[in-house]
């Protein structure tokens, strides 16, 4: 009876070793296959293994390219656009008119405004983590990797990043940046490579609001300074 009783103990003790050693060197490995097999992995999808480069430019606002610009005002949100892209919050579109409608295939702005603290209040989760504002959600978002994980809160920002992230084409050619300019954070990806210039753009305030400004400029008229110009005039409406 009691070689037996030792003899469960000692199975007990290597459960629980072998328990812990999975948790601390195998879940890494497994979280990776598992978001390999059910998205993913950085062949099929790079920006899972990019990150944005951090710089302290200032971001090049032309006032007078400004004056040019296109006023839209949503419910939610303003922004002034240069002629002859469409605009689009939500479900809510307004084209610039010149002779005719805006064809399938023409430039597009797609517009995406949240309140302070959006981030925290839809995943409380992250709270635990010290993540409570817009700005702090996107950076952790945005810095992602899929060969960083080595927890399953690595695992929801790698999976969130993939879901948050628009089409780029090509993203093995997508350049990714991040800044601060006069007390706003910016996230900046695009794609200058292909035959349409991609810029997916993440905003925060000063308060606190995220704005998300897609831009499909199927014209190649765009350059990053002209994105810069877009995106500093988007605020709450």
């Amino acid at each position: 009876m009691r070689n037996k009783l030792k003899k469960w103990f000692l199975i007990f003790i290597v459960l629980i070793a072998m328990t812990a050693f999975a948790v601390k060197f195998g879940l890494p490995q497994l979280l990776r296959s598992y978001i390999s097999i059910g998205i993913g992995d950085c062949v099929k999808i790079p920006i899972l293994c990019m990150e944005p480069q951090e710089t302290q430019m200032a971001m090049a606002v032309d006032k007078n390219c400004i004056l040019e610009f296109i006023p839209h005002e949503f419910p939610k949100t303003k922004i002034c656009v240069p002629k002859g892209f469409k605009v689009v919050q939500e479900l809510v579109a307004k084209p610039y008119y010149k002779k005719k409608k805006l064809r399938n295939g023409e430039p597009v702005i797609y517009l995406l405004h949240q309140p302070p603290d959006f981030f925290a209040k839809l995943f409380p989760q992250v709270k635990k983590m010290g993540i409570n504002t817009n700005y702090e959600f996107m950076r952790s978002l945005m810095h992602a990797r899929e060969s960083n994980i080595g927890s399953v809160n690595d695992a929801f920002f790698v999976i969130l990043k993939s879901i948050f992230t628009p089409d780029l084409g090509d993203q093995r050619m997508v350049k990714m940046i991040q800044f601060r300019f006069e007390e706003r954070g910016y996230f900046v990806n695009y794609n200058l490579s292909g035959p349409v210039n991609f810029f997916d753009c993440s905003v925060i305030s000063k308060e606190g609001d995220f704005f998300k400004i897609y831009i499909k400029d199927t014209r190649k008229e765009l350059d990053l300074d002209k994105v810069f110009s877009i995106i500093s005039t988007i605020s709450a409406a």
